[in-house]
């Protein structure tokens, strides 16, 4: 009778002591009304054909930024970046409405392919993000250590609410697929010019590390002077990172990225710099950082700090640039329609054409569902052509040494 009541005491306290560790922990992973990314969550088994499985030869992780009054935007832009070979981390700024995160969260939540795939997610507790503070550096790191504890992927993509592909994801999975892995597409240059004074000199504080409430960063009376033990680099906020230097700036062997992450905490616009200032400060990355943003951008008169807005007076020569994006578009400009129509081969609320969910005849292929048997199958064009141009170019023997970091 002892031994008996003594096992039943001991199952029952093991029994509770396993829904108090194990039941938060699986509530806190996944809700059926949310799709929401935490560190634990496992790796997703990918459709089949047969009994070999076809795998795609590259894979892009993307970040996807956005803030209050995005939503629409977010819709639009996923479904025309959208690959069942890719993965899609949303990050709605905390200062967002909770209306537009549950709109956000039933868009993800609520589509049929997102779910069959596994591969698009919404960071489940977002951070305040401070025009040209750190947050939005520190957002990007989060996601990165989000992505490579979360799936296998060769580079990773930031991009915001405002910009838009020109290409389809087969075009950019061929056009990558001969590349060497461990090339970085970031814009860099050592000549800072304005920013020198600008950015370089001042010390501010970005009240999004410590406040729920969103505000301006703050400016301090004092300067400071420029770094010796480093040199500075600027360039682009929107990167193609391999999933090599990803990782260094997120675990670093060294503690370089460590040291420049605490630098830039009080830079201005640090997501123009740190990445630069890492990469071209490290020997293992200086030479492997082709010097290029990928991006079509225009900018308004000099000092170049804001983009210009896209329209269909720049559509020839976004077309005309052989980049895969472009940055930015109003809400629902015609630009967009015409790049839906002509280069991504893309209907109203359906995804980019594709070789995994193309249907019909050559003049009226959709894309609006996954084809399983079609897993695998890229189907690349024009698109890829303009872009194989671009990247031939940038790669190339003759280009080598401008590319590095100097």
């Amino acid at each position: 009778m002892a031994a008996a009541k003594l096992f039943r005491i001991c199952f029952i306290t093991a029994s509770l002591l396993l829904f108090l560790l194990f039941i938060p922990t699986q509530l806190s992973i996944y809700h059926p009304s949310i799709a929401i990314l935490r560190p634990t969550t496992s790796v997703f088994v990918r459709p089949s054909s047969g009994d070999q499985q076809r795998k795609y030869p590259v894979t892009f992780a993307y970040l996807i930024s956005a803030s209050r009054g995005d939503v629409p935007r977010l819709r639009r832009l996923v479904h025309a970046l959208y690959h069942p070979g890719n993965y899609y981390l949303i990050h709605l700024d905390a200062d967002a409405p909770p209306s537009e995160h549950r709109e956000l969260a039933r868009f993800v939540a609520g589509n049929a392919v997102f779910g069959q795939i596994g591969n698009v997610w919404v960071v489940g507790k977002p951070s305040l993000v401070t025009y040209r503070g750190p947050t939005m550096l520190a957002t990007t790191l989060h996601a990165i250590s989000l992505l490579m504890r979360t799936a296998n992927w060769d580079w990773f993509i930031n991009l915001s609410a405002s910009d838009y592909p020109l290409v389809t994801q087969d075009d950019l999975i061929h056009s990558f697929s001969n590349l060497p892995k461990d090339l970085s597409f970031i814009q860099h240059t050592s000549h800072l010019g304005w920013k020198l004074n600008k950015r370089g000199k001042p010390i501010i504080l970005d009240p999004g590390l410590h406040s729920v409430n969103k505000s301006e960063i703050w400016w301090a009376i004092k300067q400071r002077t420029l770094p010796t033990a480093f040199k500075l680099y600027t360039g682009s906020a929107w990167t193609v990172l391999s999933r090599s230097f990803a990782e260094y700036c997120v675990v670093g062997w060294d503690n370089l990225p460590r040291r420049l992450l605490l630098y830039y905490t009080n830079f201005v616009s640090s997501p123009e710099g740190y990445f630069q200032t890492v990469a071209c400060n490290s020997e293992d990355y200086k030479n492997t950082t082709v010097n290029h943003d990928l991006h079509y951008i225009t900018w308004d008169i000099p000092p170049k700090q804001h983009p210009r807005s896209l329209g269909l007076k720049d559509y020839r020569r976004m077309i005309q640039s052989n980049r895969p994006f472009a940055r930015k578009f109003k809400k629902n400009d015609p630009v967009l329609n015409k790049i839906d129509r002509e280069l991504l081969k893309r209907r109203n609320g359906q995804f980019s054409l594709g070789g995994w969910c193309s249907k019909g005849d050559n003049k009226h292929q959709t894309c609006s569902g996954l084809q399983i048997e079609k897993y695998g199958v890229v189907q690349h064009g024009t698109g890829a052509r303009r872009m194989k141009t671009l990247l031939t170019k940038l790669v190339s023997a003759q280009n080598s040494t401008k590319r590095r970091c100097r």
